[in-house]
């Protein structure tokens, strides 16, 4: 049993509702935030057992956007974390913020609440772009919330989305050449994907969101990769690259799937034990909230996984990672051969293609088979054969 843990905490609140985005998030007029940290306690108290001994490798407050959070109710739940678990000056504490949520001074009240690491969703610097991805913020408060960051916190990151509507190539060279200029470690670059239920969607299907083709897409990342080595940044996961050392710890242990736990409306955990359990809170804030006053907790579900599950799922997470994953670990976390839960054939064919690296004890996607990773992994996974002459 792992002896370190990562923790997630969603504040589902936002400002506004992105048309692209599909996460749990709620816009509301007001928020009780002393109700909101006394429930966020309750649950921490609920998990005091597991928590209890064990080292706390990062915290993430996500969301929504955590940063609407009054800075007591961070400091409260790092506070209830301590009491609970060990935190040192080498825990990873991350905060999601947007450009538009807060004040230089508010900014100076997180550090000091013990926050050591932020990531900004900056999404574009385009003022056109930024409307349509219904942001609320410009390019400029964008730029000077990177630069009061970079002073204020040790880490930090910011988020862009490429392959946007009407994008070409050239514009997002562009673009991306002034953003690194701000870089400080570490920055994530998400292909515009859509999403079912979102405004973009009902956009998309009705032919109204024409966005860059996959050869367009794929030219665009390409270059992004490329031009980033150049700064001496690593591509380490599909989206996210950074400089030695700067990488998001707590994202990787979802990509390593090491143990996590979440708490607050929506947030999933994977706990090891003897077995590995799946657990995921309510999502609506009030029922989340009415779970953990009537019951201590906001679970809705508990599921043990079995063998396969866990097995699909390292896989599914481990090869988003640049680097794969080690046979001799997925071997030993699930207890299987890698040739009963990979099609060997299918790999052999994609390695034959270029597409992926099984060599010694590793296993990974080179360049070209990252950007087809939701494409490929199902197929990896299949038990049924691939014709040769199938489209990659």
């Amino acid at each position: 049993m792992q002896n370190f843990l990562s923790i997630y905490v969603h504040w589902p609140f936002c400002l506004s509702k992105c048309p692209y985005c599909d996460f749990n998030s709620h816009v509301t007029a007001q928020v009780d935030h002393v109700s909101w940290l006394k429930s966020y306690e309750q649950e921490l108290d609920y998990f005091a057992d597991y928590l209890r001994g064990k080292y706390i490798r990062s915290i993430f407050f996500g969301g929504g956007t955590p940063s609407l959070m009054e800075p007591f109710v961070v400091e409260g739940v790092i506070n209830k974390i301590a009491q609970l678990g060990t935190i040192d000056d080498h825990t990873e504490i991350t905060l999601e913020t947007n450009p538009t949520s807060f004040e230089t001074d508010k900014f100076k009240v997180f550090r000091s609440a013990g926050i050591n690491r932020v990531s900004i969703g900056v999404q574009s610097l385009i003022a056109e772009d930024l409307k349509k991805l219904g942001r609320q913020h410009n390019a400029k408060q964008a730029i000077n919330t990177i630069e009061t960051a970079r002073k204020l916190f040790p880490r930090i990151s910011f988020d862009l989305i490429y392959a946007r509507e009407g994008q070409t190539l050239e514009a997002w060279q562009e673009e991306l050449k002034i953003a690194m200029k701000h870089a400080s470690g570490h920055i994530s670059l998400y292909q515009l994907t859509i999403e079912k239920g979102t405004p973009f969607y009902k956009l998309f299907q009705e032919g109204n969101l024409i966005l860059p083709n996959s050869d367009q897409a794929a030219d665009m990342y390409e270059w992004t990769n490329n031009y980033l080595e150049s700064y001496g940044y690593s591509r380490y996961e599909i989206s996210n690259y950074a400089i030695a050392n700067h990488e998001s710890r707590h994202n990787l242990a979802y990509w390593y799937y090491d143990n996590y736990l979440g708490i607050g409306p929506g947030a999933h955990s994977r706990i090891t034990t003897n077995n590995t359990t799946s657990m995921m809170m309510w999502h609506r804030p009030e029922k989340w909230l009415q779970s953990v006053a009537n019951q201590g907790h906001g679970i809705q579900s508990e599921t043990k996984l079995s063998q396969e599950q866990v097995s699909e799922e390292i896989i599914m997470m481990g090869l988003r990672l640049k680097n794969g994953f080690k046979i001799e670990e997925l071997e030993k976390k699930t207890g299987l051969p890698l040739s009963s839960i990979l099609n060997m054939p299918v790999v052999e064919y994609y390695q034959s293609l270029g597409l992926i690296v099984l060599a010694e004890n590793h296993i990974f996607f080179t360049d070209k088979g990252l950007i087809l990773h939701s494409y490929l992994v199902p197929r990896l996974l299949a038990k049924t054969k691939i014709s040769k002459g199938a489209n990659t």
